[in-house]
């Protein structure tokens, strides 16, 4: 039952408010075909690393292109997503990016190189641009305020459900179909989602919308592209100062710092400066863009663990990811209310040292280590990103004004995607770099032109192990000793990632406000609390 707010007339038409579940569970699965492709993917890497016919013969490099084409398109376009739906209408924005996350999953499914697989990933990116911010803008856009930490918890838990389903339906799939197959299960939830979004949800814009910032635009995907090339490459030389490596990683940095300073110059800018100077804000999206730069990259090297160390098949290392899921589906709808007893800072630095201490967990894995270890890892870090991301996507989604939302949600993702590059590219450098120095005394007694490429990655060592017969045994000992260690410096590193963003949330996230008594006069108009910094 809906009380009318006190003394305002509600905000949110009576038609619109009575099916705002019904609208919710459109948003979740336009949301899950977004998220869900990245986590079927992530189960689906080591068959498309495998040589034709069976996969396409990536090298390590390549799968982190595959990965990065789709995030780094996805993270440069958020940010004129969010203003196009403001300006355009959230719900024409969503129909329009649904239709191009279709055709690009479609044409990747018929990949015939991985450099295909790249641009159409690319493709795939710029569809999804365009849903994942104007999804929780119409979320604000449907919900009363009061009701905006359930729905967003709710939202969040879609996050969760997708990481589950997507690794188990990879890992069905691979089992009785062909690589592409992961991709050509989105079309029809797609057209699905397409024709329950033109009945259900309502369209909305701001009145006041900003000009598109195309330079902006531009600066943004150049440097953010530059500086993760330059990272993924100096993982493949294993030698970061490499002369082309770190000039493109000093150029990236380059770009990305003139984006900043035109921005802060621009009458409309893709991205209000200012917004940063309210410190609040500033941390929870840095506590997103932190979590996600660990767990992206953890996951990266979990589906090598399980399936070249241990030999497990897809579908099983799908199944083996699901405590992580589960754990997200159970928690993220409950952090609101962990957060109204505790408050904003302790809830997410308690997460965020969860997951800092799952992280070190992972050095406990060895190649005979009972599975059940990782069980218990995988739980508690999806009970630790729950209790992030619900408190921080509230946080940043109530900090600006409503009529912002598009680009609030644009920021919030913005973030979570480009620390999720960076974490792919920087940990997985990481660990091709650790992985290439223990291995590389083992891999002389191959021919030299062949040495470098059997050092990219623990699958490209296996594939050249498996065709010595008897004398690749000491190979393939070698490369899961190696692996094992390079994962374990990797985790390492995303545990200090993660350590630093408990010590953002615990200076600058607000702690638990003091009970005050609510009298009939203290009842403010609700869509103003918080929307003034």
């Amino acid at each position: 039952m809906t009380t009318p707010a006190v003394p305002d007339a509600p905000r949110i038409p009576e038609a619109v408010h009575r099916r705002r579940w019904a609208i919710l569970g459109v948003l979740m699965l336009s949301l899950l075909i977004v998220v869900l492709d990245n986590s079927i993917l992530n189960v689906a890497i080591k068959t498309i690393s495998t040589p034709e016919p069976t996969g396409l013969g990536a090298t390590q490099g390549e799968l982190e292109w595959a990965i990065n084409s789709y995030t780094l398109v996805f993270a440069g376009l958020l940010f004129t997503a969010g203003l196009l739906g403001d300006r355009l209408g959230r719900k024409k924005v969503l129909l329009a990016g649904l239709a191009v996350f279709g055709i690009g999953s479609a044409l990747a499914a018929q990949s015939g190189s991985p450099a295909e697989l790249i641009g159409f990933r690319g493709l795939m990116g710029l569809g999804a641009a365009f849903v994942m911010p104007a999804t929780l803008a119409v979320l604000m856009h449907v919900f009363e305020r009061e009701e905006q930490p359930k729905a967003i918890g709710i939202w969040a838990a879609g996050v969760g459900l997708a990481v589950a389903i997507g690794p188990i339906t990879g890992g069905v799939l691979l089992d009785h179909f062909w690589w592409g197959s992961v991709f050509l299960i989105n079309v029809p939830i797609v057209i699905v989602a397409i024709g329950l979004m033109i009945v259900l949800v309502p369209d909305s814009k701001d009145p006041k919308p900003g000009r598109i910032d195309l330079v902006g635009v531009v600066l943004s995907v150049i440097g953010l592209v530059l500086l993760v090339y330059g990272i993924i490459k100096g993982g493949q030389l294993a030698d970061f100062t490499d002369p082309t490596a770190l000039a493109t990683i000093l150029a990236g940095l380059a770009v990305l710092v003139g984006f900043v300073w035109y921005e802060k110059r621009s009458d409309h800018p893709s991205i209000d400066i200012s917004y940063f100077k309210n410190r609040v804000f500033s941390a929870a999206i840095t506590a997103i863009a932190l979590v996600f730069f660990a767990l992206m990259g953890v996951t990266f090297f979990a589906v090598f663990y399980t399936q070249s160390v241990r030999g497990y098949s897809p579908l099983e290392t799908g199944l083996l990811m699901l405590p992580l899921a589960v754990a997200q589906l159970i928690f993220a709808p409950r952090a609101r209310l962990v957060v109204d007893r505790f408050g904003v800072r302790a809830v997410c630095a308690g997460g965020l040292t969860v997951i800092t201490l799952t992280l070190v967990a992972f050095t406990l894995l060895d190649a005979d280590t009972p599975i059940w270890v990782l069980e218990v890892i995988f739980f508690f870090m999806g009970a630790g990103m729950a209790h992030i991301m619900t408190p921080t996507s509230v946080v940043i989604m109530q900090a600006l004004p409503r009529e912002k939302a598009g680009s609030a949600s644009a920021l919030s993702n913005t973030f979570r995607q480009v620390g999720g590059a960076l974490g792919i590219a920087v940990l997985g450098s990481v660990l091709s770099a650790a992985y290439r120095g223990g291995v590389e005394d083992e891999l002389k007694v191959l021919p030299p032109g062949a040495r470098h490429t059997a050092g990219e990655s623990i699958e490209a060592t296996l594939g050249v192990a498996g065709r010595l017969g008897g004398r690749g045994e000491a190979l393939v000992s070698a490369a899961n000793d190696s692996f094992l260690h390079a994962m374990h410096i990797t985790a390492l590193c995303g545990a200090g990632v993660a350590l630093v963003g408990v010590l953002v949330v615990s200076l600058y996230l607000p702690g638990k406000p003091p009970k005050e008594p609510v009298t009939s006069a203290d009842a403010p108009a609700p869509d103003r609390v918080g929307a003034d910094h």
